[in-house]
């Protein structure tokens, strides 16, 4: 009997290794007829057989018919709801058991920390702790897991001290296992040092290492690893090739050191020799490692070589797809993403959630925002990520209306927001001046309990900024626990555009003393306060940390560099600064530009534009407001007007009404007010205040009355309150003489309540600024003193 029942555990075995369900059921059926059906031995088999063919209802039958039942059957029973993913009957069957043992422990534990319950999984560990049970390498690999999931460094080092203290610290499982959970939670030195802990690395170990050094922006080092790992002859397989290509995606890769050449390559060649490397290893029909290689070339935007890979991949997946539709985003090739979604369900392939958002991620990127809303409409359901991503495209196209009536739909559904979400739609809120619907959001912040979430309270702070609430934005400011670099960007942003500049030199120097390094955002922030001082030498001091801190060459910090010294009155700083910075963009030439015009330097203006055409940079309309301004400023009437007539012709620009008013300042500048009549009355745009102020300021340099009466009469019918028309047009009458017009204009501007603004001056010394107001006696009155430098 025993020799038979052995023989059946046999074959029985041979069924569960190759999921032989047919077979497996006639050997029960056998069992069955040959009466040992009883034998507890072929029971547990029988379990694990039917829970290995995933038929957990026929496990479970068979063990609530065995009439003797031990410690491996409730194991078995055990292990097919955990294997099944019925977790919450394998709890209850946890809780039945009449004993358990260290595997009944591992097969729970294991199981929460795969399925996401890692927080389950972790009071599981604690509780077979405290009834006396010892972990082993399988219990402490899985904890190590759960932490690092996580991001609870505290338990996964306490669990790290209880590896040494029981003399599992060098086991293979739970190293790899320990390396891991320090990568996840970015804890880069512990991971260095498990990771030398090891006795003998074998290939996990430098996967693992590999990818947390390339997540802590250690590229150089990651690459050295895969040298080492070369060097050292350790087994190279697909997923460790598959991170070191995740490594080559990244920006700024330095050396690989697959060749022993000093030559400094692109990232691009680096994953070029990576991928020679999967040829020569046999892998390249492995589609895990082929879709590893689309996003490193996507990624680097070498989209050639991904559709060659594509093309010949001998079998593709849904993976494969979407990798290729999101780096025609990149590529912002909205047009040929959707050609790809269109191609991938003519071959069978059904898009899911990644398919749906990178396409519509594409859409947004390249700008076609109607093409990502017919995507974003044509989904029935549309996930979370979906919604977030395009109410984030109507919000950078500063389409806020649409991103709020979008916002409530997706209420209305009862889709619930996430932070993102909530960020988003602040952002939108903020560039409406709605405080109102602000204040409901941060009310639902609250609610949801995301109001201490570092993320969305630098979205409240730049909200009740822009709405002129800064006390608010200071208060919510303060109650935030861990300040990052994003919150003191905001709030001294916040203060910047509240013109509390010395408030946001203060913040910038408390930020520094707490330790923490400002950004590029934080250096372009206090550099526009210096320039809205004129404070010339705390905008030195600040280029002086710039250089210190190896922001030269950043475009974005640059162009604000070259804003504050020629809105200094030292253009030629801003020069000298312009002409050694690398990488300039359309901004930066922009910036150069308007700083000559500012300071009237129109010559040079003009030939920096002729510049910026000969080296390829495109101009843009910021650009030509720029230079038709110099023209402005310095009488370059002809010169401006041909650069003007180019603006659509030569670059596509479309003229808009900013375009027009310099011109027409350029026009009446030159007393040839006439045309710049005919000009105005040929416009798109007539209804501008702006048009008809510079108008009436040339009209009356050149005391012109009609003119001045008509530019006059427009102003008054666009906007009854302003005084620049009674001022101006009061001025024209007593510089001709005509005491009783003056007068009369005067009386109207009085019975209207129409009240000028006060003139405004201030002097830069060594203990900060004085600012002084003109009073209605032309008196000069020391309004308030604002020192900058403490």
């Amino acid at each position: 009997m025993e020799t038979k029942t052995t023989y059946l555990a046999s074959i029985l075995q041979t069924c569960i290794e190759n999921k032989a369900h047919l077979a497996g059921k006639l050997i029960h059926a056998h069992i069955l007829r040959s009466r040992l059906s009883a034998d507890t031995f072929l029971s547990n088999r029988l379990i694990e057989f039917y829970a290995k063919c995933n038929a957990i209802d026929a496990s479970r039958r068979l063990f609530d018919q065995m009439p003797k039942r031990d410690i491996y059957t409730w194991n078995a029973i055990l292990g097919a709801y955990c294997k099944a993913s019925k977790l919450e009957d394998a709890h209850v069957l946890f809780v039945e058991m009449p004993e358990r043992n260290t595997v009944s422990w591992n097969t729970l534990i294991s199981a929460l920390a795969r399925n996401g319950f890692e927080r389950k999984a972790l009071g599981v560990y604690h509780r077979m702790r405290w009834e006396g049970f010892m972990p082993t390498h399988f219990t402490l690999a899985s904890v190590f897991s759960a932490c690092g999931a996580l991001v609870d460094v505290e338990c996964g080092r306490r669990c790290h001290g209880i590896s040494i203290k029981i003399g599992l610290d060098s086991n293979m499982y739970v190293t790899n296992a320990l390396l891991g959970m320090y990568a996840k939670c970015r804890c880069i030195g512990d991971a260095i040092q498990a990771f030398g802990d090891v006795p003998e690395p074998n290939e996990v170990s430098f996967t693992a290492m590999m990818g947390a050094l390339a997540d802590s922006d250690q590229v150089d080092e990651a690459f050295r690893l895969f040298r080492l790992m070369l060097r050292n002859r350790i087994h190279v397989d697909s997923v460790s090739l598959s991170s070191v290509l995740g490594v080559c995606s990244r920006e700024g890769c330095g050396e690989l050191g697959l060749h022993d050449s000093n030559d400094v390559l692109p990232s691009n060649a680096h994953g070029q020799q990576v991928h020679c490397l999967t040829i020569k290893l046999g892998f390249e029909t492995d589609i895990h490692l082929s879709n590893s290689l689309l996003d490193m070339y996507t990624k680097n935007g070498n989209m050639d070589s991904a559709e060659i890979i594509f093309v010949n991949m001998p079998i593709v997946s849904n993976v494969s797809w979407n990798v290729m539709i999101a780096g025609c985003g990149l590529k912002y090739q909205s047009n040929k993403a959707i050609e790809y979604l269109q191609r991938m369900q003519h071959h069978g392939f059904e898009p899911d959630e990644v398919t749906c958002v990178n396409t519509l991620v594409a859409c947004i990127r390249s700008g076609d925002i109607e093409a990502g809303r017919q995507m974003f409409d044509g989904m029935l359901s549309p996930s979370l990520s979906s919604w977030n991503t395009i109410l984030s495209g109507y919000s950078r196209n500063e389409n806020h209306k649409e991103a709020v009536k979008l916002f409530r739909e997706m209420q209305f559904r009862s889709v619930q927001p996430d932070r993102t979400t909530l960020a988003i739609i602040l952002s939108s809120l903020a560039g409406m001046m709605l405080m109102e619907g602000g204040r409901q959001v941060h009310a639902v912040s609250q609610k949801a309990s995301f109001h201490t979430d570092i993320y969305l309270a630098s979205g409240l702070i730049d909200m009740y900024s822009k709405c002129g609430k800064i006390e608010t934005a200071k208060r919510i400011f303060d109650r935030i626990a861990e300040l990052d670099i994003v919150c003191w960007n905001s709030m001294m942003a916040g203060l910047s555009l509240n013109s509390l500049d010395k408030e946001a030199f203060t913040f910038f120097k408390q930020m520094r003393e707490k330790g923490m390094f400002p950004s590029q955002f934080s250096y372009a922030t206090i550099l526009s306060c210096c320039a809205k001082l004129s404070s010339l030498s705390q905008g030195r001091q600040v280029h002086s940390q710039m250089v210190r801190e190896g922001y030269m060459n950043d475009a974005y910090v640059g162009s604000a560099l070259i804003d504050m010294y020629s809105k200094c009155g030292d253009v030629d700083a801003a020069r000298c600064f312009f002409d050694v910075m690398l990488g300039k963009n359309t901004v930066t030439w922009n910036e150069m530009i308007h700083g000559y015009a500012q300071n009237g330097h129109g010559d040079e203006a003009v030939l920096l534009y002729e510049d910026m055409i000969g080296s390829g940079e495109k101009p843009d309309g910021i650009t030509f407001v720029a230079v038709l301004t110099a023209c402005s400023h310095s009488g370059l009437v002809d010169t401006g007007i041909k650069i003007f007539n180019s603006m659509q012709q030569e670059h596509g620009v479309e003229p808009s009404v900013d375009h027009y008013t310099c011109i027409i300042d350029s026009l009446g500048r030159a007393g040839r007010l006439h045309e710049a009549e005919v000009l105005i009355d040929m416009m798109p745009c007539k209804d501008d205040t702006i048009i008809w102020e510079v108008l009436l300021s040339s009209c009356r340099v050149h005391a012109d009355v009609s003119l001045a009466r008509r530019a006059a009469e427009e102003l008054l019918r666009l906007d009854p309150q302003n005084s620049a028309p009674y001022v101006l047009l009061a001025n024209i009458y007593s510089s001709l003489g005509r005491w009783d017009d003056a007068k009369a204009v005067r009386q109207l501007m009085s019975e209207k309540q129409v009240v000028k603004d006060p003139g405004y001056s201030w002097i830069e010394h060594k203990n900060g600024m004085l600012a002084f107001v003109v009073d209605d006696d032309s008196r000069m009155v020391n309004d308030e003193a604002v020192v900058v430098n403490d």
